[in-house]
């Protein structure tokens, strides 16, 4: 699969521009690639269903933000990723991207595909979107990981396929609008007499009324149910990041298009390792005959158990470090480290035997002056460190 374009540069626009510039710049790639210019050129088709992509994360705050912290990373979900259309993208049809952006084109293109839309695109039902939490371990969020949650939510009615007719000849041209989905309005206004369109309100813009309903749905054409929805979840996630599955959240109204499931992430506390970034934070408790002869001792990793030499004469606040076994960068640049923060551990209470040691330990000349260590703050430190 080719890698995805950055949203920014599909539709030609600064990283700055403002949502007005943003719209201007969709709506001239969409008359530009619309299908009804280009018949049968699939890559036209694919630029037009790239643009509506990139225009539907970038005129949405909250996802514009997630974008521009994480990239296409931090869209990741099912079926191919966020505010994604047809094919590759998220399982959206050519109708649906009219459907959504209908106010973008107005009254620019008819026809629309199969027959579905008339003059200006019609709008249809959108179901609400869901939230849920997920809580991962460090490992998982290190390793990146597919979870299966269960949903309870609005779905499709099965009888009428969320239709809410109760079968195909149950439905009746509109008496409202007469069967174009818009009423007009004429209004006294300050500069005159002005005439606005709007979506019928009667049936919602398709054109049509339900005469019969399901016995099932009784006309709505959804019911409460349940569906287990898998997440590929990105390693290097982080703790309020939200990641966007499109359309597996409430099912709409008579076969109108799905919400979205937004996945909250949650980081579970780990008992050995503190998070610091994409770096992770050991504190590892040595022994005082450890310090002074060194050895070898085992510490936690968010891949396993790790050994690691503590050099003789070792002292308290000493910064050892793990390259790359820390958390993976959630756009892939790299991966972070693990610090391992030594302190020495000083018995509390000493046996009259254990305490003859010491002291005779103590006559000895490498034990009579305390040398002076630089930086011995354990703060200090950690700033050298990162010098």
């Amino acid at each position: 699969m080719a890698e995805k374009r950055d949203y920014y540069e599909v539709l030609g626009v600064q990283k700055n521009a403002n949502a007005d510039e943003i719209k201007k710049a969709y709506r001239k790639a969409a008359i530009k690639y619309h299908p009804d210019k280009n018949p049968g050129d699939k890559e036209a088709e694919e630029k037009f269903k790239e643009a509506a992509e990139a225009y539907d994360v970038l005129s949405n705050p909250d996802k514009r933000a997630r974008y521009d912290q994480f990239g296409h990373a931090g869209m990741a979900g099912a079926a191919g990723g966020a505010g994604g259309f047809g094919g590759g993208f998220g399982g959206f049809s050519m109708e649906d991207i009219f459907s959504q952006f209908g106010d973008i084109f107005g009254g620019h293109f008819g026809g629309g595909f199969g027959g579905g839309f008339s003059s200006g695109g019609r709008r249809v039902n959108r179901g609400s979107d869901i939230r849920v939490k997920v809580k991962l371990t460090l490992a998982e969020i290190a390793a990146g990981v597919t979870k299966k949650l269960k949903i309870n939510k609005t779905v499709a009615c099965g009888k009428c396929g969320g239709s809410g007719a109760k079968d195909a000849n149950s439905y009746a041209t509109c008496s409202t609008c007469g069967g174009s989905g818009y009423v007009t309005r004429v209004e006294n206004s300050f500069f005159g007499r002005v005439q606005t369109q709007g979506v019928c309100p009667a049936c919602g813009g398709s054109g049509k009324v339900i005469t019969a309903p399901c016995d099932e749905c009784k006309g709505e054409g959804t019911l409460r149910g349940q569906e287990v929805v898998e997440i590929a979840i990105p390693a290097g996630v982080g703790e309020g990041m939200a990641l966007t599955v499109t359309g597996k959240g409430n099912a709409a109204r008579h076969g109108g298009v799905n919400g979205d499931l937004q996945v909250l992430i949650e980081e579970i506390p780990d008992p050995e390792l503190v998070r610091d970034g994409n770096d992770l934070i050991h504190n590892l408790n040595i022994t005082v005959t450890m310090a002074l002869l060194g050895g070898t001792v085992e510490v936690p990793t968010v891949d396993g158990r790790a050994k690691i030499k503590i050099a003789p004469g070792t002292h308290a606040g000493k910064v050892l470090r793990l390259g790359g076994k820390g958390i993976p960068d959630v756009n892939g640049y790299g991966r972070g480290d693990e610090l391992i923060v030594v302190d020495i551990t000083i018995p509390s209470k000493l046996s009259a035997e254990e305490k003859r040691l010491v002291e005779q330990l103590a006559e000895q000349p490498a034990f009579r002056k305390a040398e002076s260590v630089k930086n011995q703050n354990i703060f200090e430190r950690m700033k050298s460190f990162f010098r």
